[in-house]
């Protein structure tokens, strides 16, 4: 969960009063989060740093000083900040004057879309700029992927001259003197000679040109998402006016980011200058896109079902009001709803949350403004007596009989790369499930099958003694047109036998045994799956549907995981068998 480090001074001064340390740990609750650790009391209160843990990662908005600190005000019944008077809306766009940036067709494959906003109006003092710095890297590394989606530069506005414009580049002719340095290095020797280019180098590395950003004099600002040059782009203490862009490759999650950053300026003071960046390709948002931009849908909910998930009897009122505390806009309308009066609720979220995908969501935001303290424990109604899933317990069999047959058995993560489940096996991607906005490419994928799991073990298993015989008993899950979700997750056993006397006989004669012990009778057919070897490998079919195969691993694969020892695998569905 991502974790944050706020300055003392500078959190209680936004938050318009102060705490002693177990009043604040209770006070966190409204924005999902605790105290990880106390400052060190025995610092100058300037320099005390209060380090915040937040247990939600889909409130990005929460990741910075202003963020947690705007959250308890609203909380506590503060006013909503009035974000409108820079915030564009669709058909009502602010003027930007001459503060404009052009992108290069060309970036359309590179790096295509960009927003940007100025902040203005008093000098940016320490805590601030560490702020800043603070909530730059957690949006790109945790919210962008690790700067591959999203990532934000801030730069002098005095040194700027408008219009800006956003290049793509030859990265062996181009050069600038970026941070950290002083001298000029080109783009491509920026990737392996500074410490950031060999940290984000990855993004670019396959990429024949480069994106470059820089003022109408041809001044380099920086490249993007690398590094900022050591001109315009280091920012220093007491600066008054300051470029903030984001590019990326998601305009909605830099618009969205553009916002939450405008709005932490805004409520600290600062006045924020709209900047239009004008594509030659549509972005989702219009071509020609002016930041901070408002682009949240409405969500609605009903009075009744809120009180119903809540087991509350809340009045419309009360609801505004907790929706309030949250930061939201709400109306609301008397209606009939299946024959019954109620009251439907419609809710506009603020500038900086983009997380309510549903009316549930409204009705979590209705139990935290108004305090899970206040909600009375009831007993429950009914009395119910706790047991295993018929499921639990056949797998539980299962697994004891592997056991017997020894086996050793394993566990692993549901969720991995591409490379892990797909390049190594040779099986078709068309079926596996794939992560819309992973955190890394090595969780992007849930798993279709459990033997790429047990091969990644044995690959790092080449020094113990053979033979190797481990299995798993666990969920998989792949994409199915019949299921309503579209996807379909089973329960299936999956085992591996790694020995220079490994074959196809050896796992027949196992898969026959725990059949046996489990009470199926079953034949097996030949089949062709791309993990196994042509010939040496069958499907099992019990009642005429196949629950399983088995067979010698191809040479392929093994050499895919780096396994030098021929192995013999195998895949049931207990959930067919059941």
């Amino acid at each position: 969960m991502p974790k944050i480090e706020v300055n003392e001074n500078l959190f209680f001064n936004l938050l318009g009063k102060r705490y002693d340390y177990d009043t604040l740990e209770k006070k966190l609750t409204c924005a999902k989060a605790e105290l990880d650790e106390k400052p060190d009391m025995s610092k100058p209160a300037g320099e005390r740093v209060i380090k915040i843990e937040l247990n939600d990662t889909n409130r990005p908005d929460l990741w910075s000083t202003n963020g947690v600190a705007r959250q308890l005000r609203l909380h506590e019944g503060a006013e909503h900040g009035d974000y409108d008077k820079f915030l564009s809306k669709a058909g009502a766009v602010k003027d930007c004057g001459n503060r404009i940036v052009t992108v290069d067709p060309e970036l359309r494959s590179i790096r295509p879309f960009m927003v940007s906003f100025v902040i203005s109006g008093k000098a940016i003092d320490d805590p601030m700029l560490k702020d800043i710095i603070q909530t730059q890297e957690k949006l790109a590394w945790n919210f962008g992927r690790k700067r591959k989606t999203i990532s934000m530069g801030v730069y002098r506005v005095a040194d700027i001259k408008f219009p800006v414009h956003y290049k793509a580049v030859d990265p062996d002719k181009t050069s600038f003197i970026p941070l950290a340095c002083d001298s000029p290095m080109t783009c491509r020797q920026i990737l392996t000679d500074h410490p950031k280019g060999k940290d984000y180098g990855w993004i670019l590395k396959d990429m024949k040109k480069f994106p470059l950003l820089e003022d109408d004099k041809g001044e380099v600002m920086s490249m993007a998402p690398i590094i900022n040059s050591a001109t315009l782009g280091a920012v220093q203490v007491g600066d008054r006016d300051l470029m903030v862009e984001l590019t990326g490759s998601d305009m909605e999650s830099l618009m969205l980011s553009a916002n939450i950053v405008a709005c932490d300026f805004a409520d600290c003071g600062y006045e924020i200058l709209p900047v239009r960046v004008d594509h030659p390709y549509e972005t989702g948002l219009g071509k020609s896109v002016t930041a901070p931009f408002y682009f949240q849908p409405v969500t609605k909910g009903w009075l009744s079902h809120i009180n119903s998930l809540l087991g509350s009897s809340f009045t419309a009122d009360e609801v505004t009001a907790s929706l309030y505390s949250m930061g939201d806009t709400v109306s609301s309308e008397r209606v009939t709803k299946d024959g019954c009066e109620d009251v439907e609720f419609t809710l506009n979220p603020p500038p900086y949350r983009n997380d309510f995908l549903h009316e549930v969501d409204i009705i979590e935001d209705v139990m935290i403004g108004r305090d899970v303290e206040t909600f009375e424990p009831e007993k429950p109604h009914d009395f119910t007596i706790g047991r295993l899933l018929p499921l639990t317990q056949f797998s539980r069999k299962a697994k004891m009989l592997m056991v017997g047959l020894g086996y050793q058995e394993m566990i692993f993560n549901y969720v991995g790369s591409r490379h892990d489940y797909i390049d190594n096996m040779g099986i078709d991607a068309a079926k596996v499930i794939e992560i819309a906005n992973p955190m890394s490419e090595n969780y992007q994928f849930i798993r279709p099958e459990i033997i790429s799991s047990l091969l990644r073990a044995e690959s790092g298993s080449a020094n113990a003694q053979f033979p190797h015989k481990i299995f798993e008993i666990g969920k998989v899950a792949y994409l199915c047109d019949e299921e309503n979700t579209g996807t379909r997750t089973r329960q299936k056993l999956g085992f591996l036998t790694a020995a220079t006397t490994a074959n196809f006989n050896d796992a027949a004669a196992e898969v026959s045994s725990l059949l046996y012990f489990l009470d199926h009778k079953y034949e097996v057919k030949e089949c062709s799956d791309p993990r196994f070897i042509p010939g040496r490998q069958a499907a099992v079919i019990v009642n005429g549907r196949q629950v399983g195969v088995f067979g010698e691993v191809a040479p392929q694969v093994l050499t895919n995981w780096a396994v030098t020892v021929p192995c013999a695998a195998g895949e049931i569905d207990l959930e067919e068998l059941m």
